[in-house]
């Protein structure tokens, strides 16, 4: 048997392995807790706080670019719909009003001319009928018939029918000298004036209704990008002044590009929509508060004269409730002396001489037609029919060619109003316009520009 020479101690044996305890991550691995102090521990360094810096600079300019793209993109599309949807429509549902309401008046003129009816009268009461059923056509197809104006929209479609052919009725009655001409006329009149007319009404209300609210939205302010500008602007402020600090050089071309960015959309969205609340609240102030009266005045004017010819045609069958006075004449004195008090507010809103002029030219016309009426109605209580009839629908020295004046005017006073809704509108619109592009290409610009002027002070550390 062998045995180790004596003295020489045997060779070492390697130290068995050392499990690491429960629950401790071995030093190789990758976890949470090793990534925490890696940050924290680059975070220490000035290189570290450089990149996180930088990093979170460019973060918060990328994000007030996209705050701003969002907030004027909404803002610009409500200025849109006010220039080219809701105001449109409102016109629209004001024509509407005016063609049925001349229709009425076109239906009672002709059928007082007797069985013969003027040529040019007919014409005028089918081109209204026309023009009204085509824009409750559009307007249907612009219109939710869940909403109100949907709602109003279909009750005139139901309606328009069921009154021209009382119409008709009244002139296939009237050709024949038939007195139940007049009884037709005058339920076409009732159902226009109880039933079409407060729709139509409605449907004018719910319209501006609409044309306010999106007004509103395109006018509100935007908080949260102003917010985020100042935001960014103070800490690119902060760490320009950190910089000069720490270096004592004054100027980052990176910071300073990235600083001048953000300030341009500050200042660009500042602009743009003070000019754009500026050009729709003269919009709504000035061109829609005087449409507004100009309709209304317009329409008393078409239904003082629809009231004065079926005075006429109804010769007194018609009275008040006490039974007092003609229901039409009376009609008609309330009519005329509220197309007076929307004149002289229309007046009052003109702006310029292009606005004024043809609202004087009215309101002398209205006195007139006034003037004229009294003496038709002394004709016609002094048992002088034909007499009249002549003094209402004649030519000239007629109650008619007042009316026909009355309605030029107003008529040219609503066209030179639309024009400066239209002008002022698309103005706020047009200083919205390349702001969300704008913005999104300067705060990509801005990002940029942080991280080449961080970069350039992380390589003075190589």
């Amino acid at each position: 048997m062998t045995h180790p020479p004596s003295g020489v101690a045997a060779p070492p044996r390697a130290p068995d392995p050392v499990s690491a305890p429960p629950g401790v991550p071995s030093p190789r691995g990758g976890g949470l807790g090793d990534r925490a102090r890696r940050l924290r521990a680059v975070a220490t360094t000035e290189p570290g706080r450089l990149q996180i810096i930088g990093a979170v600079l460019a973060l918060l300019v990328v994000v007030f670019g996209a705050v701003t793209t969002l907030e004027t993109t909404r803002r610009a599309a409500a200025a849109d719909d006010v220039a080219s949807r809701s105001q449109p429509l409102s016109a629209d549902a004001a024509d509407i009003y005016r063609f049925l309401a001349d229709a009425d008046t076109s239906a009672a003129g002709g059928f007082l001319a007797g069985a013969q009816e003027p040529d040019a009268v007919r014409e005028r009461y089918r081109s209204d009928i026309e023009e009204a059923a085509r824009l409750l056509v559009k307007a249907s197809a612009d219109t939710d018939s869940a909403t109100a104006s949907g709602r109003e929209i279909t009750t005139l479609n139901e309606l328009l029918p069921v009154y021209t052919g009382l119409v008709e009725r009244a002139r296939a009655n009237n050709r024949q000298g038939l007195p139940l001409g007049g009884a037709y006329l005058r339920y076409a009149n009732q159902k226009m004036a109880g039933e079409m007319l407060p729709a139509a009404e409605r449907l004018y209300a719910a319209e501006t209704g609409r044309l306010e609210s999106d007004s509103a939205d395109a006018r509100s302010w935007p908080l949260l990008s102003a917010g985020a500008g100042l935001l960014v602007l103070g800490a690119l402020v902060w760490m320009q002044r950190r910089t000069y600090r720490r270096t004592n050089r004054v100027l980052n071309h990176g910071l300073l590009a990235a600083t001048a960015a953000a300030s341009v959309v500050l200042v660009w969205l500042a602009v743009g929509h003070t000019v754009a609340r500026a050009e729709l609240r003269s919009a709504m102030a000035n061109g829609q508060a005087s449409l507004d009266v100009l309709n209304e005045a317009r329409i008393d004017s078409l239904k003082a004269r629809a009231n004065e010819n079926l005075t006429l045609v109804a010769r007194g069958a018609v009275l008040t409730a006490d039974g007092s006075a003609d229901q039409y004449e009376t009609d008609y004195t309330t009519g005329m002396r509220e197309l007076k008090d929307g004149l002289e507010r229309a007046g009052r809103l003109a702006d310029g001489t292009g606005g004024s002029e043809p609202v004087g030219r009215a309101a002398n016309a209205v006195t007139e037609w006034q003037s004229r009426h009294r003496a038709a109605r002394a004709t016609d209580d002094q048992g002088d029919y034909h007499g009249a009839l002549e003094r209402v629908i004649g030519g000239g020295g007629s109650t008619g060619e007042s009316f026909q004046r009355v309605d030029a005017a107003l008529e040219q006073a609503l066209a030179h109003e639309q024009g400066e809704f239209t002008a002022a509108a698309r103005g706020g619109r047009g200083a919205l316009r390349g702001l969300p592009a704008g913005a999104v290409a300067l705060a990509v610009l801005g990002a940029a520009a942080v991280i080449v002027g961080v970069n350039r002070r992380l390589a003075e550390y190589r």
